[in-house]
């Protein structure tokens, strides 16, 4: 899958819904409600951060809840782009890029969402292909103000931006021209999904959904 096919596809992921939940699981019982809870309350996309030992196993077990397109985030390497791709992941999320990594998701078929911050980022990505991009970190990086910048000289790129985004600076972000969705840990809380309440998670879920773009 060529970077090109790679952005239509991650695309595609990221008109699904306003949010796109960046999920660290610690406890792999937690994952299938948590998937649950998240699809009911209406963001199917998950992105699943390989910041834990169970994060493989989340993956795999999230993929199976109907409905859930499931990711994987912190996507760094060559091995974690195929250890993602074998454990059912959709798609890759990263914090930047690499010759390596984009090499690797596209032998691998695995729609890559990659990381930018800069316009020199920006522009190297649009060389290899790819239109859909990550906006990280976003709020060290200028928040919605660089983004508006970027749109000017570079619209033909669309972001996720993701990096100190809230269910308050959400809709800043959402009102830009240049940005499909957000990617929020907000969503799952990591002391809500240590007591099990996917009521709330779900409510939480809801409350993203309903962000207008």
């Amino acid at each position: 899958m060529t970077p090109a096919l790679q952005s239509h596809a991650t695309m595609a992921l990221c008109q699904l819904a306003p949010v796109i939940p960046v999920l660290v699981v610690d406890d792999p019982a937690h994952a299938m409600p948590l998937a649950r809870a998240l699809v009911s309350g209406g963001l199917p996309v998950l992105e699943v951060t390989l910041r834990t030992d169970c994060a493989i196993d989340a993956i795999a077990a999230m993929s199976r809840i109907p409905g859930a397109r499931v990711g994987a985030g912190t996507v760094l390497t060559a091995h974690d782009a195929a250890r993602a791709k074998a454990a059912g992941a959709e798609f890759a999320v990263s914090p930047g890029a690499t010759p390596d990594l984009v090499a690797a998701c596209t032998a691998e078929d695995l729609p890559l969402l990659p990381g930018a911050a800069t316009a020199s980022e920006v522009m190297a990505l649009i060389e290899k292909g790819y239109r859909t991009l990550k906006f990280f970190p976003a709020g060290p990086a200028g928040g919605p103000a660089m983004l508006k910048a970027l749109n000017g000289p570079l619209p033909q790129v669309t972001f996720c931006p993701t990096g100190g985004v809230s269910l308050e600076n959400a809709p800043d972000y959402l009102a830009l021209p240049n940005v499909a969705c957000v990617g929020g840990s907000w969503v799952a809380p990591a002391e809500t999904m240590a007591r099990g309440d996917w009521s709330a998670i779900e409510a939480l879920a809801r409350a993203a959904a309903a962000l207008r773009r």
